[in-house]
């Protein structure tokens, strides 16, 4: 998504059902385990609830609220500050790395950044410096680490989402100010992980939906060193309806033709609620979508504005959430606590930083 102003600061119901709901309609019965949820297969729920181990701790307690739905892709950042960071220094590698471990069908899912000072407002002509040093494999040696590191805590399957929102203006890893840098960049990080010996990483290309600064199609770096096409989808322009979200160019539709003409599986490492607020017909329509669509996973961001559980501004928005993803078989919420207790961004004001506490 856009500048989020901090420092990082299935569904149970059927197709049918979630088209439905999408209309208006009432929610029908579906068998449990029918979109990713206590089966283990199917599509994987996740969500950003903390980079560290309160998003391990906190994984448990969405579950409930979710009825038992297994929430089974685990999704964090590394820091984008210091090339350290970026090597994997994080001590909250080792938790996650705990929590993949407990179970086989579990989805680590790590959002890496290109380039250090990653939210620096770098100009751009010093970012096409960089993305041609990055090109001239200047900074293989930091992405080697990384693997390295994820290799030796038992993480060698992570879904790597490598340089994400490429297409926009914020990061200074973006691909606009040189494109064909920027792709012989990734390349070369991608080339370089694989190169550790025990890997088995997936590489995931995530542009932001829609017309940014630059069409993200220019920046697809080659099916061969891309394994999933994911997309960073919230509610907010470009795209004032959920239609014109599916039909703009850039848009979730062209996000899913692409995809299947690449022969990659799709993905959605964030999405949410923004500039539109408590907006329960996206969030049907968004579930709906990803329901049509069988991603390998998704990831909502949840913490407010964005979010449904952690973020007490979104009632109705949270019921629907509620609704598509509980593991309960008549279609109505499931039980337990209607929000977490003592976490971040339950009032209106929002917060819950993504490196917050």
């Amino acid at each position: 998504m856009s500048r989020r102003g901090r420092w990082m600061a299935g569904a149970c119901v059927s197709t049918a059902a979630a088209v439905l709901l999408a209309t208006g309609g009432a929610p029908a019965p579906a068998p449990h385990g029918a979109f990713g949820g206590g089966s283990g297969k199917g599509v994987a729920v996740g969500a950003y609830l903390h980079y560290g181990s309160p998003g391990v701790d906190r994984m448990q307690g969405l579950s409930h609220w979710l009825g038992g739905t297994d929430v089974r892709a685990g999704h964090t950042y590394l820091p984008g500050d210091t090339w350290a960071n970026i090597e994997g220094a994080p001590d909250s590698l080792h938790t996650w790395a705990r929590w993949r471990k407990e179970r086989p069908d579990r989805l680590f899912v790590l959002n890496v950044p290109m380039l250090n000072q990653n939210e620096a407002d770098v100009p751009d002509g010093r970012v096409a410096e960089l993305l041609r040093a990055g090109a001239r494999g200047e900074y293989d040696r930091h992405f080697r680490r990384l693997a390295g590191r994820l290799v030796s805590l038992g993480l060698p399957d992570t879904v790597i989402v490598l340089g994400w929102e490429m297409n926009g203006f914020n990061y200074t890893h973006r691909c606009k100010p040189d494109p064909e840098s920027w792709k012989r960049y990734w390349r070369n990080i991608v080339s370089s992980m694989r190169s550790v010996r025990g890997q088995r990483f997936r590489f995931d290309f995530a542009p932001n939906r829609g017309p940014d600064a630059i069409g993200w199609t220019k920046c697809y770096p080659g099916d061969d060193v891309v394994d999933i096409v994911g997309m960073d989808s919230y509610d907010q322009p470009p795209g004032e309806s959920f239609e014109e979200q599916v039909t703009q160019p850039y848009g979730l539709q062209q996000h899913v033709d692409f995809a299947r003409a690449h022969g990659k599986q799709i993905s959605y490492p964030e999405w949410g609620l923004f500039r539109n607020g408590d907006n329960a017909e996206y969030m049907r329509d968004m579930l709906a979508w990803i329901a049509d669509h069988k991603p390998l996973y998704h990831s909502i961001t949840d913490y407010c504005p964005h979010g449904v559980w952690q973020c007490g501004q979104n009632p109705r928005s949270a019921q629907v959430f509620r609704e598509f993803l509980s593991a309960g078989r008549d279609g109505r919420p499931a039980g337990g606590p209607p929000r977490p207790d003592g976490l971040p961004g339950r009032g209106a004001a929002g917060g819950g930083a993504l490196w917050g506490d």
